[in-house]
């Protein structure tokens, strides 16, 4: 591990590492925190629960909170499988169509991206002059944007591309008969149904006070984690902020729950807010298996216990005209 090789110990493992850096935490604030987690969830339910009701479906909330945090549970195996737990869990259980399903979830997703991307931008502005600060100390920015231009494999990406926007075009009926276009087809119709339930919501005010309330609940799981660790205890809401919309991204990378991959961008933007290395990525370890344990797994094996039990008299009430 690189944080014992920086400190010359041989004998080190990452669980040791973990280990002992709880050792050292105000679990009151990792609960608070993982309370947080909850809320947020509880409104992603209801918030789903809302783009469902439009297509004729009234899943029960206990329903859809427990199929998303067991959708949480299956991205720790294999990163965005989760998506699919979550929407084959549902339609098993509410007897729904999950073409139709899915199509919310990818509302819901496409939301998240928004939400994200207005976050990211907030945090762009109010720590414009520390974020470019450090750029330009850890990398000549310009000279690697200009040498990916320049560079033979941009345009060979570029050609493979046009390739096979020319294929699809001269095959275009031959594959528009094939039976796997009209699957394929048939999950975009169903995707479509989804995502036309935005325009039907009954109660658009209440959507984007979940909507918000999501994403306020993340960063007061991150802002409440830094009260939970001596060496940054002290930093502001801004600090958190910043973390937390570096960390999401490191999270949105394609990897088992984020492993690695936030640590890396948590540690990186610490630095800016003179956290060293090694509190740093305690830090990271702290909030990211606080998280992952104390929420994910905790609450999706939970949820993998109590769907089949709180469901087995259950007939699904439906909507649908």
């Amino acid at each position: 591990m690189e944080d014992c090789a920086l400190k010359g110990i041989d004998d080190c493992n990452l669980l040791d590492k973990v280990i002992n850096d709880f050792k050292t935490v105000n679990y009151f604030w990792i609960l608070m925190m993982t309370f947080a987690f909850a809320l947020s969830n509880l409104s992603r339910s209801i918030r789903w629960n809302m783009l469902l009701k439009p297509l004729g479906y009234q899943p029960r909330l206990i329903n859809s909170f427990l199929t998303i945090v067991l959708g949480y549970f299956a991205n720790l195996g294999l990163p965005r499988v989760g998506e699919l737990v979550r929407v084959a869990t549902l339609s098993k259980y509410e007897n729904l169509s999950p073409e139709k399903v899915m199509g919310t979830v990818v509302v819901d997703r496409i939301i998240d991206v928004i939400s994200i991307l207005i976050v990211t931008g907030i945090v762009l502005v109010l720590e414009y002059d520390r974020i470019w600060g450090y750029f330009k100390e850890q990398m000549a920015l310009g000279d690697k944007i200009q040498g990916l231009l320049s560079s033979n494999i941009f345009f060979t990406f570029i050609g493979i591309v046009v390739l096979i926007i020319i294929g699809l075009f001269l095959f275009r009926k031959k594959i528009g008969n094939s039976k796997i276009f009209q699957k394929i087809k048939k999950l975009f119709i169903g995707f479509a149904e989804g995502i036309k339930t935005v325009s039907k919501l009954d109660r658009p005010w209440l959507f984007l006070f979940h909507s918000i309330n999501i994403w306020f609940m993340y960063f007061m799981m991150m802002y409440l984690t830094f009260f939970s660790f001596g060496p940054t205890a002290h930093l502001t809401a801004l600090a958190a902020l910043t973390v937390f919309v570096t960390g999401g991204w490191g999270i949105v990378i394609p990897s088992p729950g984020g492993m690695g991959t936030f640590h890396l961008l948590v540690v990186a933007v610490l630095a800016m807010y003179g956290i060293n290395g090694d509190d740093a990525f305690s830090f990271a370890n702290i909030n990211f298996f606080s998280v992952q344990i104390g929420s994910n797994i905790l609450i999706g094996i939970l949820a993998l216990i109590f769907l089949p039990i709180i469901n087995r008299n259950y007939k699904p009430k439906q909507l649908e005209q």
